[in-house]
């Protein structure tokens, strides 16, 4: 049986969203798959693509084609040459920042919005001192 490793098609019209397959070459693009080894979704920032590097190095070595779509994710995600010894076998799969601590961001708001308080009352205070040290002067004067 001809095996080939390619993309399934999910979402919506335009929202699109891929399962890296594993399929008899004769079945229908969105038909039965024998495994998904993956998933791929192009529309992310960076696209997210989550391919089981083990399952890929297993079919690979078995005889399964990838299509050309999927050859250019296993290049990017380093299966690729890690299965053809080629140098680069960590890939160039750029991913997310990492979403900073919640806790952290909090913390960091309550201490702001403390500064600012800070800085208000300040103000407050020396807008209250002013008008009374002139009036002090004044009295001074006509005495």
């Amino acid at each position: 049986m001809a095996t080939k490793i390619r993309l399934k098609r999910l979402g919506k019209i335009r929202a699109p969203y891929y399962r890296v397959v594993v399929a008899d070459s004769r079945t229908k693009r969105d038909g039965r798959v024998i495994e998904e080894i993956g998933k791929y979704h192009p529309t992310e920032e960076p696209s997210l693509i989550d391919i089981s590097s083990e399952r890929a190095q297993y079919w690979l070595s078995v005889g399964a084609q990838p299509t050309e779509q999927v050859l250019a994710l296993l290049k990017v995600t380093g299966d690729w040459q890690k299965f053809k010894g080629l140098p680069g076998a960590e890939g160039t799969l750029r991913t997310k920042a990492a979403a900073a601590d919640v806790k952290a961001a909090v913390d960091a708001v309550a201490a702001d919005a403390e500064k600012a308080k800070a800085k208000a009352s300040e103000k407050k205070a020396a807008a209250a001192e002013a008008p009374a040290a002139d009036e002090a002067p004044a009295e001074d004067e006509q005495a």
